[in-house]
């Protein structure tokens, strides 16, 4: 929950405006601004005070307790120009929280946290557990000096400046130890517990198997991804209890698909009671793996519960993000927060150009030129089965005649796959043209470089007799341009000459281009590879300039 206060009417105003945008995460504290700053301080995660920054200073540093646990505080000056991530950037997500602020109260976020100012993702912020001295590396990191980096097991990092050694060291395990002086632990979620238990196992017995079979393995639990079990004890009290107690997912499986996880010590017992000859092995296993620890079972008589560890190797991570039609503010937030969480970006020059000042510094870039999609959807997944964060970008959406169909064509279950959606030109180019596309609609490119004219041909004789409204992409090119005429005179065949069709050339970019003309007098030399065209149906009307298809409702229908 996040704590709102303020003194003054003007404060109260942006306080409410923000209330209003954020009703289930904000909470209004009034009364006198110390007690409402006292008790929001010590109930909400987050504060954000509509105050004087040396106000808020004064007012929470007697509650100040630690890093780890204090709220973080942004601050928001009386005009509503600034918000400031004044307390507990990282841990406490203040920096974020300015950000977000920002946004909703068209503010400027003020973040000063020094890895923030140079484009260096903190170490705490990676989403790992971490231990360890995390001011003294990251301000080796801050000054130059070598900072070394020991994967004992792969994971997808963003990208630091880290060197193959050094004085400083930041350690990615799953191994248990204290951290040595100059050194940060990352605790990678890798282990896997498959646990089994007898009805009415004691939470205690289980969770006390877990955690001694844990320490004699010398594994951390704070790298324990999850526990796993059969279906059949998927609401066993001791197992639930023992999950939640150790902050991860209880995951559990078929008892036939656990039968069919080959173990290396299967019994009779469990094949009678749930029916699978293992089940601690087997959940552990049947995502595949590292058997570290075969099935123990718990101390005393007789023993109710049994687990085994395994480790699963790290995945890489390939992010397919679709950058919208040019613009800026078209450019998702997720679609940025990819950008920045990626070591390794692979996409076509001029898109790399696009966004290369949203990288974080030290983001290793691969780009091409146009007509090499194949080679860069095989570069990019093959950078993520090496375990690296990688973002493979495409314009639009990357799922609309762009990078994430060859991409997800040449990528197994090895790797982790994020698809992030973005603004696609039909889009962009209908909001521009007016509404087009308020009833069916269908997207067609009709570039034949990889799909033969005849089934292109098909498609838009389907449409022409279904009477959809059609968006072309890639409608004309100096090498191709008889195929455009021959798909509007296919349209002409259902569609009379006055049907309304827009033409937009570079939606959303500095020297966009629009015009509404109709399918008898649309030129098709004036069209090129950055224009989309959009034909409308028997329905669309050009009204006041601008295009709009009915959505069909009876009220709308013209009696005349």
């Amino acid at each position: 929950m996040i704590g709102l206060i303020s003194a003054t009417a003007a404060g109260a105003a942006a306080r409410d405006r923000l209330a209003a945008a954020w009703p289930e995460r904000t909470r209004v504290y009034d009364g006198p601004v110390a007690d409402a700053v006292r008790r929001a301080f010590g109930e909400c995660e987050q504060l954000v005070c509509f105050l004087a920054t040396g106000a808020v200073v004064r007012l929470v540093a007697p509650l100040l307790g630690d890093k780890a646990s204090d709220p973080g505080v942004v601050c928001v000056d009386e005009g509503g120009r600034f918000a400031v991530a004044l307390l507990g950037g990282h841990g406490g997500g203040a920096n974020e929280l300015a950000r977000e602020v920002g946004e909703s109260l068209a503010a400027q976020p003020v973040v000063t946290t020094a890895t923030d100012a140079v484009g260096v993702p903190g170490l705490d912020t990676l989403g790992l557990p971490f231990e360890g001295d995390v001011a003294g590396v990251t301000r080796a990191l801050l000054d130059g000096e070598p900072v070394a980096l020991e994967a004992e097991v792969a994971w997808p990092l963003p990208p630091l400046p880290l060197a193959d050694s050094g004085s400083y060291r930041v350690r990615v395990t799953d191994r248990a130890g204290e951290p040595a002086a100059g050194e940060v632990l990352l605790r990678p979620p890798t282990l896997v517990v498959g646990v089994g238990a007898s009805k009415g196992a004691p939470v205690a017995e289980v969770l006390g198997l877990v955690e001694e079979t844990l320490r004699d393995a010398g594994l951390s639990a704070r790298s324990v991804a999850e526990l796993a079990t059969v279906d059949a004890k998927s609401e066993e009290p001791g197992i639930v209890l023992a999950a939640e107690r150790l902050g991860v997912p209880l995951v559990t499986y078929p008892a036939d698909a656990l039968a069919g996880v080959a173990v290396p010590n299967p019994s009779d017992a469990p094949l009678a009671a749930v029916g699978t000859p293992s089940v601690a092995e087997a959940a552990a296993l049947i995502g595949g793996g590292e058997l570290l620890v075969p099935k123990r079972k718990s101390a005393g008589g007789p023993a109710m519960a049994t687990c085994a560890v395994v480790r699963r190797p790290g995945r890489g991570r390939l992010a397919v993000v679709g950058l919208g039609p040019g613009a800026r503010d078209l450019l998702t937030p997720r679609a940025k927060a990819e950008l920045r969480r990626a070591s390794v970006l692979v996409g076509l020059d001029q898109y790399v150009d696009q966004i290369r000042d949203l990288l974080r510094p030290g983001t290793r870039v691969l780009e091409s030129g146009l007509g090499a999609e194949e080679e860069r959807a095989r570069t990019a997944v093959a950078e993520a089965r090496e375990g690296r964060a990688v973002a493979l970008i495409g314009s639009g959406d990357a799922g609309v005649y762009a990078m994430a169909s060859p991409a997800l064509a040449e990528a197994s279950d090895d790797i982790d796959v994020v698809g992030v959606p973005g603004v696609t030109a039909a889009l962009a180019a209908g909001a521009i043209l007016g509404a087009p596309l308020g009833h069916d609609h269908v997207s067609i490119s009709l570039s034949d470089l990889h799909t033969p004219w005849e089934v292109i041909e098909r498609r838009v004789r389907a449409a022409a007799e279904a009477d959809i409204v059609v968006t072309f992409y890639n409608p004309r090119s100096r090498g191709r341009d008889w195929q455009l005429p021959k798909a509007l005179g296919i349209l002409a065949e259902h569609r009379a000459p006055a049907t309304p069709v827009g033409v937009v050339r570079n939606a959303s970019r500095p020297d966009e281009s629009s015009r509404v003309t109709s399918l008898g007098e649309l030129d098709p030399a004036t069209v090129d590879m950055m224009t989309v065209v959009t034909v409308g149906n028997t329905a669309t009307r050009n009204i006041a300039g601008r295009m709009v298809t009915p959505r069909g409702y009876r009220w709308q229908e013209d009696p005349h």
